[in-house]
């Protein structure tokens, strides 16, 4: 049994996890009112490599900027056991957006935007089959009013939805999305500032090229200004950079389907921006759809499942705390603050609230 300490603890880290997906769809969001203006002098494609690419660079620099010294090393790096997720997470990362673009070229805006929303679904569904994450009918309740209220807020003109070949594509798109977010979660015990730079690097560099080939040097792409790139990689440093991270962090706690739930606000902070900044109107349907986000992210908050169930021996390495009721080993000079090193887990069983995250795999 938890004490009593050791459920508040929990509660606080759940919190604040859901903080954390907020915060990183409240950055998103300000990719798009942003990009807007930044795409009066920058292509697409680059403008897409340069904010992973801001992103990679900019936490590269925050990571060497980091304090030297510490007593305790307070997050695992990345292993070979993780490398298929990581290069997964890239190539998906990188895919993705060129089945979307292609997509767009195929169908009307309104049946992109729609398709769009499946991402979220997507997500949930390979999360609890292939990653067993466990979501009961309160979830899925959740998962349909916000994936609803995405549709009414990205869709004008419902008569004009049609499905093609570009729709197929765009589906495509939001599949690699949801085994990407899946993929990533797999990552997130471990540093999250390693695997954002991994991530912009790899992602940027392959974005980059794509955006090179598409300019086919016949003239070549139109590069743009020095600064509207410098503000460009500032915008992935912030949109993306902080946005991963903070939605890792998130994941680490909640889990791919939940953290997914939380990050649909994002499209929602991007109109409230684009109302402040760019003058752009709030329509009555933005209102209705805010509503139907609100009522799904309240269910999804207040989930609470908690059940009886088994902690099999396991060994591994992790960021983790011996307060918490799944770290119960000692170390001989009695530390017992945040560090990470390869412990083993005993066998247990014990009741309390959770999420699906590293130690809450199991099968209902």
């Amino acid at each position: 049994m938890k004490s009593g300490k050791s459920v508040y603890e929990k509660n606080n880290r759940s919190a604040r996890a859901i903080l954390f997906a907020l915060l990183a769809a409240a950055l998103f969001g300000v990719c798009s009112p942003a990009s807007k203006l930044l795409l009066a002098e920058l292509p697409p494609a680059l403008l897409a490599a340069l904010l992973y690419l801001g992103a990679g660079f900019g936490m590269l620099l925050v990571k060497i900027a980091r304090p030297f010294g510490k007593r305790e090393q307070t997050e695992a790096g990345m292993t070979k056991k993780e490398l298929p997720y990581a290069a997964a997470m890239i190539l998906l990362d990188i895919g993705a957006p060129i089945l979307l673009m292609a997509g767009l070229t195929m169908t009307n805006a309104s049946t992109a935007s729609l398709l769009i929303n499946f991402e979220i679904v997507a997500t949930s569904a390979i999360a609890m089959v292939f990653f067993r994450e466990f979501l009961d009918k309160r979830m899925w309740l959740a998962i349909l009013l916000i994936t609803v209220s995405c549709v009414i807020l990205s869709v004008e003109d419902f008569r004009s939805l049609s499905l093609s070949v570009g729709s197929i594509l765009v589906l495509g798109a939001c599949l690699c999305w949801g085994i990407e977010n899946n993929c990533t979660r797999m990552l997130s015990m471990k540093d999250p500032l390693q695997i954002v730079i991994i991530k912009g690097f790899g992602s940027g560099t392959g974005a980059l090229l794509i955006a090179l080939a598409a300019g086919g040097y016949s003239g070549g792409i139109q590069i743009g200004s020095f600064l509207s790139i410098l503000l460009a990689l500032l915008l992935g440093f912030v949109s993306y950079g902080l946005s991963i991270f903070l939605y890792i962090a998130a994941q680490r706690e909640l889990g791919a389907a939940r953290t997914s739930i939380y990050y649909a606000a994002a499209p929602f902070i991007g109109v409230l921006i684009s109302w402040i900044v760019l003058r752009d109107p709030i329509t009555g349907s933005f209102l209705i759809a805010l509503a139907i986000m609100l009522t799904g992210t309240y269910f999804a908050i207040t989930e609470n499942h908690r059940h009886k169930h088994i902690h099999t021996e396991e060994t591994h390495e992790h960021r983790h705390r011996h307060d918490d009721g799944h770290h119960n080993h000692s170390h001989d000079d009695g530390f017992s603050g945040e560090h990470s090193h390869e412990h083993t887990h005993e066998a247990l069983e014990h009741t309390h609230s959770h999420t699906p995250e590293l130690h809450h795999r199991h099968r209902h």
